[in-house]
C-alpha cells in the first residue's frame, strides 16, 4: 500500500466534525433559537415556586399556593419548546402559547421566575412567529433565473447589441 492514493488530511473529517455539521444542517432547518429560549424558560418558572433556603436554623421559602400551576406551565413551556425543535410545522401555535403562558406566568409563578422566565418565553415564542423555512429560490444576481420582463431596461440594452431604443 503506498502513500498516493491517501488523502492528504486524513482527520479532516473526523466523527466530531462530520456531528457538527450534521447538528448545523438540522439546527438550520427549525427554529432552534426559540425552541432553547421557550425551554429554558420553564426552568425559572418551575424552581422558585418550590425554592427552599436554609441560612442555618432559618428556613426561607418561596413556595405559592400556586405551585401547582407553575409546575403545569413550566412542563407545557417544555414541551413547546421540544415541538418547536421536532416539528416546526406548528411553530406559529407554539409560539403564541409560549408568549401566552410566559404572561401567565406572571400573576402565577412569583413574578414569572422573577421576570426571568417569562422574558425567555416571550423572547422565544416571538422568535418561533418570526421563523419561516428558508425554501431553495434562486441566488440574488443569477441572471438564469429572472423572469423575462423582469430584469429591467438595463438588461433590454444589453441584449439588444448595446443599443439603446432612441
Amino acid at each position: 500500500m503506498t502513500s498516493a492514493g491517501a488523502p492528504a488530511h486524513p482527520h479532516s473529517d473526523s466523527g466530531f466534525i462530520r456531528a457538527r455539521r450534521d447538528f448545523r444542517a438540522w439546527r438550520r432547518t427549525r427554529p432552534f433559537w426559540a425552541g432553547l429560549l421557550v425551554l429554558l424558560a420553564a426552568a425559572p418558572i418551575i424552581y422558585f415556586p418550590y425554592f427552599n433556603l436554609s441560612l442555618g436554623a432559618l428556613s426561607v421559602a418561596m413556595s405559592t399556593t400556586a405551585g401547582a400551576g407553575s409546575l403545569v406551565i413550566g412542563l407545557t413551556l417544555i414541551v413547546l419548546g421540544g415541538l418547536l425543535w421536532f416539528q416546526p410545522i406548528i411553530r406559529f401555535f407554539a409560539g403564541c402559547v409560549a408568549v401566552f403562558l410566559g404572561v401567565l406566568s406572571l400573576p402565577i409563578s412569583n413574578f414569572g421566575g422573577f421576570l426571568v422566565g417569562t422574558l425567555l418565553a416571550a423572547t422565544g415564542g416571538l422568535l418561533a412567529l418570526a421563523w419561516g423555512p428558508v425554501d431553495g429560490g434562486p441566488v440574488d444576481g443569477d441572471p438564469e433565473d429572472i423572469p423575462d420582463g423582469a430584469e429591467g431596461p438595463s438588461a433590454a440594452v444589453s441584449r439588444a447589441g448595446g443599443q439603446g431604443s432612441a
